[in-house]
C-alpha cells in the first residue's frame, strides 16, 4: 500500500490556506488598531496563501482516495506544517525574533497548551496578539474534527468509542456525512464564541480583550492579552464567572451541545461521561475551597481589589476558576495556585493528568478513558470470584468491545511511558525534579502551566532552546492522542506492503 503523496500534499496546501486567510484576518485587526505591522502580517499572510495554492495546483490530479497510512501523515504533519507556517507573523514583524521561540509559541497556540515565552505581552503589537489567540481557535476546532470525524475512522487512542459506543456520528449522527457534521459543530464553536465575546465586553472588557479571551477559552488554550492573564480582572468576578461558564462548556463534549439545542436535553443529563464530569468539576471545587478557605495563604486584599463579596466567595471562585482551568487544560489562571499550601500544589499537579470530555477542545487523558478504566478495574474484582461469567464493560447502557477497553489501557500506559520519559528528558537539561515533572505534565496535557520555575506565574522563557524543542514535541503527541504522531516513528509504518 504505497503513499498517496499528492493527496497528502494536496491537503497541506489546503491547510496553508486556511492559515493565510486567517492571516489576513489578523491583518485587517492591525489596519483598525493601527499597531504598525499592518504590513508585516499582510507579506506573511499572502507567503502562505502563495505557498498553499502552489501546492494545490502541483497536486491537482491527485488521486481520490485515503488510506490509514495517508491519514496518519495528514494529521501529524498537518500539524507540522500549521505550526511551521504559523510562525512568520512572529518573525516577519520582530514580535518574537528568534525561531525556536516562535515555533514554540505557535506550537502551543494550535494545540491549545497555552504555555508562552513572551515576557511582556501587553506590549506585542494588537494584531500578533490576535492572530496568537486566532493559533488558539484554529486548533482547537481542528481538534473537535479529528476527534468527531477522523479519528474513529482511524480506530486510534480509543477515540474510536464515539464509532461504537458514544453519541457519535455512527451510534446517534448529526447528520450521515462527515462533511455535515464538522460543519454544526463549526457552527456551534463559533456561536460559543460569538456569545462569549458580547458577554465579556458587556461584563466591561473592551472587545479587543473579550475577542481574544472568547478565541481562548473555547479552544481551551489560554493565551491572554494581559500579562497577569485573568488575574487582571480579579476585580471583576463576573467577568471571571462568564470565563468560567464557558470553560465548563469547551471542556464538554459538543455533541452534547448540539443535542442540547435541539432540545434533546435528557440525552445530555444521561451522559455518563458527562455527568462524571460534573461531579468531578464539582468534588474538586469543594476540595479547593475548602484549603484556600481555611488552610492557604490566601490574603484576599492582595488579590482582590476591590474585596468586593468577602473571603468564602472569592475562595469558591478561584477554587472553581483554577479547577475548571486545569481540568478542562484552559490554563488560564487567576492568582499563583502553587503558594495555597503543598497539598493544593500536588492536587492541582493530579488533576493535569484528567483531561476534559472526549470530543471537547481540552486535552488530557479525557474523562471518559478514566471512567472505562475504572469500571474495569471493578470488573476485575467481579471475574476473580466468578472467571466463568461474562462481564462486559458498559457505557451509556451499552457493552464496549474488549478491544476499545485494551485500546484505553494501552493509550494511559503509553501515556504515562511518555510523561515519565518526558519528565527524564528535561532533567537532562539540569531542570529541577518538581520544574522537570510539571513540565512534563503540562505539555504532554496541553494545560500550559506548570509547576516550580515554569509555574502560573511564570513562563517557559528561561527553558533552553532544546527544552523548547522537546516541549513542542510533548505538545504535539499529547494533542494527536499520542498513536496519531508515535505511530510514525515505527520502521513499519513506513515499508511499502
Amino acid at each position: 500500500m504505497k503513499l498517496n503523496y499528492k493527496i497528502i500534499f494536496h491537503f497541506f496546501g489546503l491547510l496553508c490556506l486556511f492559515n493565510g486567510g486567517f492571516m489576513l484576518l489578523s491583518t485587517l485587526i492591525s489596519l483598525i488598531y493601527k499597531d504598525g505591522v499592518t504590513l508585516d502580517l499582510f507579506a506573511a499572510g499572502i507567503i502562505v496563501l502563495i505557498l498553499g495554492g502552489i501546492s494545490m495546483y502541483l497536486t491537482k490530479n491527485h488521486k481520490k482516495e485515503l488510506n490509514k497510512r495517508d491519514g496518519y501523515i495528514v494529521v501529524a504533519f498537518g500539524w507540522i506544517v500549521m505550526a511551521l507556517t504559523g510562525t512568520l507573523p512572529y518573525l516577519i514583524t520582530g514580535s518574537i525574533p528568534s525561531f525556536t521561540n516562535a515555533f514554540f509559541e505557535t506550537m502551543s497556540g494550535y494545540t491549545t497548551t497555552g504555555a508562552s515565552i513572551l515576557n511582556d505581552i501587553e506590549s506585542i503589537p494588537k494584531g500578533v496578539l490576535f492572530w496568537r489567540s486566532m493559533t488558539h481557535w484554529i486548533g482547537g476546532m481542528g481538534i473537535i474534527v479529528l476527534a468527531i470525524a477522523i479519528l474513529p475512522l482511524l480506530g486510534i487512542g480509543g477515540m474510536q468509542l464515539f464509532a461504537a459506543e458514544a453519541p457519535g456520528p455512527n451510534a446517534d449522527k448529526l447528520h450521515p456525512r462527515i462533511t455535515d457534521t464538522a460543519k454544526r459543530l463549526w457552527l456551534i464553536y463559533f456561536g460559543y464564541t460569538a456569545a462569549e465575546t458580547i458577554l465579556l465586553q458587556v461584563a466591561g472588557m473592551s472587545f479587543f480583550d473579550a475577542i481574544n479571551h472568547s478565541l481562548s477559552t473555547l479552544s481551551t488554550g489560554g493565551f491572554s492579552t494581559k500579562n497577569s492573564s485573568i488575574a487582571h480582572w480579579n476585580g471583576q468576578p463576573i467577568i471571571q464567572y462568564i470565563i468560567m461558564a464557558f470553560m465548563f462548556l469547551a471542556g464538554t463534549n459538543f455533541i452534547l451541545s448540539y443535542f442540547a439545542f435541539k432540545g434533546r436535553v435528557q440525552k445530555v443529563i444521561r451522559d455518563e461521561e458527562f455527568k462524571l464530569y460534573f461531579k468531578f468539576i464539582a468534588l474538586f471545587t469543594i476540595i479547593a475551597a475548602f484549603i484556600i478557605y481555611f488552610r492557604a495563604d490566601f490574603s484576599i486584599s492582595s488579590i482582590e481589589h476591590p474585596m468586593v463579596l468577602g473571603k468564602a466567595e472569592a475562595s469558591i471562585r478561584h477554587g472553581l476558576f483554577q479547577v475548571l482551568a486545569i481540568v478542562t487544560t484552559t490554563g488560564f489562571i487567576t492568582a499563583d495556585y502553587t503558594l495555597w499550601t503543598p497539598f493544593l500544589v500536588v492536587f492541582f499537579f493530579g488533576l493535569m493528568f484528567l483531561g476534559g470530555s472526549a470530543g471537547s477542545t481540552s486535552g488530557g487523558v479525557k474523562v471518559v478513558r478514566h471512567m472505562l478504566m475504572i469500571k474495569n478495574g471493578f470488573l476485575e474484582f467481579k471475574r476473580a470470584l466468578h472467571p466463568n461469567a461474562i462481564l462486559p464493560v458498559r457505557y451509556n447502557k451499552k457493552s464496549v468491545s474488549g478491544d476499545i477497553v485494551f485500546n484505553i489501557l494501552g493509550f494511559f500506559i503509553l501515556y504515562m511511558l511518555s510523561f515519565i520519559i518526558g519528565a527524564l528528558v528535561f532533567s537532562m537539561f539540569q531542570i529541577d525534579f518538581e520544574s522537570a515533572i510539571g513540565l512534563s505534565a503540562s505539555s504532554l496535557g496541553n494545560v500550559g502551566p506548570a509547576l516550580g520555575d515554569f509555574g502560573p506565574v511564570n513562563n517557559y522563557s528561561e527553558l533552553p532552546n532544546l527544552g523548547k524543542w522537546w516541549s513542542a514535541f510533548l505538545m504535539l503527541i499529547g494533542r494527536l492522542e499520542l498513536f496519531t504522531v508515535l505511530i510514525l516513528l515505527t520502521p513499519f509504518f513506513w515499508r511499502n506492503r
